[in-house]
């Protein structure tokens, strides 16, 4: 069995593979400090739940946008799987050219989620992915990533209004009950969610203004399945796009 991770900056989101078919997955808060042995410990219980032992993970795949996790997880392969972790990174052959200024400072998910939309899709794609950031990555009709749109995401907004605003309360990310909220809450409910909305398929009716009309938009992430309903360019969700992008590229890493 393939073990894959992707890191994020609040969840860290992994998975079983086993001849190319995704087994199970996971999610659980990212902890900065946590270290090897912990990390070790958090994913041996998860994995115990389907009766999936370290013996069973004959290789695994990181990708962290939390440069000190990366080696930490590359530490639990090394002490409690027995092999070595493949960190996404400088040297790993993704099998795409990236055409930004400075390759590396790409962050890995990124990358990923490229790799993944391409294979899939075979032209011309964006993949819009809902995290702590809400990033939109561009990939052209020849597979190479040419660049992308960062944003603040949806949960860094709603903390920094009820931080810098006394009267407005923290919200759940639920749907609005109508455009028109009737409550503190549900007026800011509906302008971060329609708002957002709003904001996607602005940046997704420019961007197929430049690549193309027929250009295939997949949103991911964990907070898509909270604005995506309330958008009108994105094309599919895929929760599992960056789980895949990681076995994809574990496989492009194997000897011939």
């Amino acid at each position: 069995m393939l073990l894959v991770v992707d890191v994020g900056n609040t969840q860290t989101h992994f998975g079983t593979f086993r001849d190319g078919e995704l087994v199970q997955h996971w999610r659980f808060a990212t902890e900065r400090a946590e270290t090897c042995d912990e990390l070790a410990a958090k994913l041996a219980g998860m994995l115990a739940l389907h009766e999936v032992t370290f013996p069973d993970l004959q290789g695994s795949i990181v990708s962290s946008t939390v440069p000190a996790l990366a080696v930490e997880w590359e530490g639990m392969g090394r002490r409690y799987l027995g092999h070595n972790t493949m960190v996404v990174g400088p040297g790993v052959r993704t099998g795409m050219p990236i055409r930004i200024d400075n390759p590396r400072e790409l962050g890995p998910d990124r990358l990923v989620n490229a790799v993944a939309a391409f294979d899939r899709i075979g032209a011309a794609c964006i993949v819009v992915d809902f995290g702590t950031a809400i990033t939109y990555d561009v990939v052209s009709d020849d597979g190479a990533l040419l660049g992308a749109l960062i944003s603040p995401g949806v949960e860094i907004s709603l903390e920094a209004l009820a931080e810098r605003a006394a009267r407005l309360p923290r919200v759940e990310l639920v749907e609005p009950r109508s455009l028109i909220g009737k409550s503190t809450i549900d007026a800011v409910r509906a302008g971060v969610i329609y708002g957002y909305a709003g904001q996607v398929d602005g940046i997704v009716r420019r961007l197929r203004a430049e690549m193309g009309d027929e250009t295939t938009v997949i949103a991911t992430g964990g907070l898509a399945h909270v604005v995506v309903p309330f958008c009108e360019g994105i094309d599919t969700v895929d929760d599992l796009l960056t789980l895949q992008g990681l076995r994809i590229i574990h496989e492009r890493n194997q000897p011939e």
